[in-house]
């Protein structure tokens, strides 16, 4: 830190040690303006946990070392982040119902997954029963509605007190025929800045905790679908799988059918052309035959008649 005389101390940034008020550096890291915009403060895709985006990664250093360690993770049965890295359940989940039991029904999102610290913890979120994420949500929308209330509150009271200057010098001349009126203005005036910033606070409050709690449930849902497009690409991947399979094997039985079909029919090929040759041996053993009977039948000599044996 660093001070000059009559000018305010200079505090120097986490990332690039350059000097700045300390309004302009972030109340977390305290990083300058131009390394916040280099390295934004995102979203873990996994946990869902803010961190310093340094190398463009969706993912912060926890995770990335537990993605090495134990490969791609489940969705937590409590909270249905992708965060299961071992187990059925996130190594938040797992931490909080050690320390404090199981899990009870937030009162935001519904689901099974507020732990109920029996603290002051409520207190701090208008005594409900919130999970990790909704109360990050509801935090961050009651910081966006106080920015806006001193916003607002501001350039309220420049503009009042604009008017109240103008009417001052309105009053100096006709001090005694306007006072009452401008009682009566003022009053007035006060009454609608108050109902304005209760308003605006109320407003903002009830947008932003909405928008963030809509945020927060779109990755729930977002989160769910991949998971079911995840295990319905399995589905399909084995059922892919088994088809080849069904499918080779149809080949293989229609192989086998056709070289059974081929044996079969060189069989009988070969059965008719033996009973053929037979067929025809045996004839022509006929014909030799009945050769040899009608030359015996020829040869044989006649018997002789009674009219030659009297004589």
């Amino acid at each position: 830190m660093s001070a000059g005389i009559g000018s305010a101390p200079l505090f120097a940034c986490t990332k690039c040690n350059s000097r700045h008020p300390f309004e302009e550096l972030s109340q977390g890291q305290q990083l300058c303006k131009d390394c916040r915009q280099a390295h934004p403060v995102v979203k873990c895709l996994y946990c869902r946990a803010e961190f310093q985006q340094e190398n463009k990664s969706t993912i912060c250093k926890k995770c990335a070392q537990s993605v090495k360690a134990y490969g791609t993770p489940t969705i937590c049965e409590f909270c249905n982040l992708i965060a299961a890295f071992i187990g059925s359940k996130c190594q938040r989940c797992t931490n909080l119902e050690r320390k404090y039991g199981p899990p009870s029904t937030c009162d935001q999102c519904k689901l099974r997954c507020a732990f109920d610290r029996k603290d002051d913890s409520k207190k701090k979120v208008d005594g409900k029963l919130l999970c990790w994420l909704c109360t990050l949500a509801y935090k961050r929308a009651l910081q966006k509605a106080k920015k806006r209330k001193h916003a607002d509150h501001g350039h309220v009271s420049s503009h009042t007190s604009s008017h109240h200057n103008s009417h001052h010098k309105d009053k100096s001349k006709h001090h005694r025929s306007s006072a009452g009126h401008h009682h009566h203005h003022h009053h007035n005036s006060s009454s609608k800045k108050a109902k304005v910033e209760k308003s605006t606070a109320n407003g903002s409050a009830s947008s932003s905790e909405l928008a963030d709690i809509t945020s927060t449930d779109q990755m729930i849902a977002m989160t769910q679908l991949r998971e079911e497009v995840a295990s319905l690409k399995k589905q399909i991947e084995q059922k892919d799988k088994l088809l080849l399979e069904k499918e080779k094997k149809i080949t293989e039985l229609k192989a086998g059918q056709w070289e059974t079909e081929k044996e079969m029919r060189n069989k009988i090929q070969n059965m008719q052309k033996n009973h053929q040759e037979a067929v025809e041996s045996l004839q022509t053993k006929n014909r030799d035959l009945q050769k040899q009977i009608s030359q015996l039948s020829s040869k044989k000599p006649k018997a002789p008649t009674a009219a030659s044996a009297a004589t």
